[in-house]
């Protein structure tokens, strides 16, 4: 019996534990998504690939099983590129999926020709187009495969229209297979004792747990590796929930004396790039010593060498190291420790300063206060999609998160417009594996425009996003209303209008009245809290609260820029 490329594709993506499949339609893949929903994947259509692209990758990262995006030839495919270098560079597993022109008008000027396994190449892992129909399943095992194995990544496969219209006999299809989950990489004994012994005799001790913890499911041993020695921990933003932000024993609200003053940190699953300062003065101490964990041998000794140098999966070698320091009767008493002592100090001090920000309820609000009224509201351990400059960088440290993967933001490449897209995937998630939880898409007014018009998309698929959009009025801060009229009055309004400028107090939740609903505007906390117990109520559709803050509002003074330059 014949079977074409279109079924035979999907068949493959089903056999090999693919569940969600995001994209935008058209010429030559309308018939590949039918495929797709009579083999029994979720097919979400979205508004633009790009955001269909990020959604693909979030469920890969929430469910350790690629997200498919699927996408159109030629312009259809570069659009994805954006999304490609964010999962590969955030290390999610990811694979794409494109139509291109039929083989027999490539070179001659095809209907979107475009040399796509070679653009794809760049972002990937693996980029290929399967040279025949029987061979379909072979490339979508290996997609699959690489996409999830090792440090996770992109996987592109091509698909020509004349493949996906061709057929084959069943039978002489060669028999694929699902090589299934790859057994965690354990570590060299010898290292993790090296590991226990630096810790041992440290004095100041720091534990940094990155988003690959996460993804590592290591929940469960690095939170008894942090209760039982009381080792000091920072979370890198992705790696929040990995041990509650409630713990006692989390150090962020001193994060810069936690950095500059440890002598050994323990890095689980996290890179030293920029988002921890390379590594090097003068954000830490000359001297610091780094016991560095990581699936990808490749990021070993990167920026700085490391002291010990561990190539392992997470969990196990958290385990080992918990083991091992318990042998050595090893654990903090942070009420006799002076490194504790000075922590708890600094934490003290810049949690007064914040709590004087989130407890000022004068209008227009600062964002402290916004995001302190947020988290009293929000039901306990949604995940929470967020980003924006200051809407990102202040929430994180006000949004808790208690459990793992419920953060999910613009992460290592630092892209804007990932919010919806993440939103959406979560959302699907939420439905199918609990339920009972929510998703809280925390923006800021200019990231929010990349992307949203997906709010279509959470129409039509009935998820009950509760977008919440922070709005200054600008990429960084804006201006009011009479500062903006008298900027512009000054001549032709593309020489006098700041670059940083938004048009003021733009009522975003007007785009709910598209559907017929009623979205919310707020200016107080009273009006806040109102809109989000309206919001939770409400479990079949989307809702936006746009909330109008001081466009000048700003995070609190730091002891060094944001971006630390290296002396390199």
């Amino acid at each position: 019996m014949g079977i074409d490329g279109n079924n035979l594709l999907a068949e493959s993506l089903k056999k090999q534990g693919v569940e969600y499949v995001f994209g935008i339609v058209g010429i030559p893949v309308i018939e590949t998504s039918l495929a797709f929903q009579a083999a029994g994947l979720k097919y979400i259509g979205m508004r633009n690939e790009q955001a269909a692209c990020y959604a693909a990758q979030a469920v890969g990262y929430l469910t350790g099983k690629p997200g498919v995006c699927l996408a159109v030839s030629g312009p259809g495919l570069l659009h994805c590129i954006g999304g490609m270098a964010n999962a590969q560079v955030n290390c999610w597993p990811l694979l794409v999926i494109a139509g291109s022109c039929p083989e027999d008008h490539e070179g001659i000027g095809g209907f979107q020709e475009w040399l796509q396994v070679e653009s794809s190449r760049m972002y990937c892992k693996y980029a290929a187009r399967p040279p025949s129909v029987r061979l379909i399943p072979q490339h979508v095992e290996k997609a699959v495969r690489l996409a999830s194995a090792g440090r996770p990544g992109v996987a592109y496969l091509d698909m020509p229209a004349t493949l996906l219209t061709a057929e084959t006999e069943e039978d002489k299809v060669p028999q694929d297979y699902n090589a299934g989950a790859i057994r965690p990489a354990h570590p060299d004994p010898a290292l993790v004792e090296q590991a226990a012994e630096l810790l041992a005799q440290a004095e100041r001790p720091l534990l940094i747990v990155g988003k690959g913890a996460a993804y590592a499911r290591a929940e469960d041993a690095v939170r008894q590796l942090v209760d039982n020695t009381k080792i000091p921990f920072l979370p890198t933003p992705m790696g929040k929930g990995v041990v509650p932000d409630e713990s006692q024993w989390c150090v962020s609200a001193a994060r810069t004396q936690a950095l500059l003053q440890a002598d050994v940190i323990l890095l689980l699953g996290a890179r030293l790039n920029w988002m921890l300062h390379f590594g090097q003065p003068p954000r830490y101490a000359p001297n610091v010593k780094v016991i560095q964990v990581d699936i990808s041998a490749e990021e070993l000794n990167n920026s700085i060498k490391s002291e010990v140098a561990v190539h392992s999966d997470i969990k196990p070698f958290t385990e080992a190291l918990t083991k091992k320091l318990a042998e050595k009767k090893f654990s903090l008493q942070p009420a006799g420790n002076k490194w504790w002592q000075t922590l708890q100090d600094k934490q003290k001090k810049n949690t007064e300063f914040v709590e004087a920000q989130a407890n000022d309820k004068s209008v227009p609000l600062n964002y402290y206060a916004v995001f302190k009224t947020v988290q009293a509201k929000i039901p306990k351990d949604s995940i929470i999609v967020s980003e924006g400059a200051n809407t990102m960088d202040i929430g994180r440290g006000i949004l808790l998160n208690n459990q793992p993967r419920h953060r999910l933001d613009a992460g290592t490449f630092g892209t804007m417009g990932v919010g919806p897209g993440f939103a959406v995937a979560a959302a699907m998630w939420c439905r199918d594996h609990a339920p009972n939880k929510r998703v809280i898409c925390v923006e800021g007014d200019s990231a929010f425009g990349f992307s949203g018009m997906e709010i279509e998309t959470m129409f039509r698929y009935k998820l009950p996003v509760i977008i919440i959009i922070v709005n200054n009025n600008g990429i960084y801060s804006g201006f009011d209303k009479n500062t903006m009229q008298e900027f512009q009055s000054y001549g032709d309004v593309a020489q006098s209008t700041p670059p940083t400028a938004l048009s003021p107090e733009v009522h975003y939740e007007k785009m709910m009245e598209m559907f017929g609903e009623t979205g919310h505007l707020c200016r107080t906390v009273e009006e806040i809290e109102l809109a989000i117990k309206k919001a939770v109520s409400v479990v079949d559709k989307p809702s936006i609260i746009n909330i109008l803050i001081n466009p000048q509002s700003n995070r609190k003074p730091q002891t060094f820029n944001w971006l630390t330059e290296s002396k390199l």
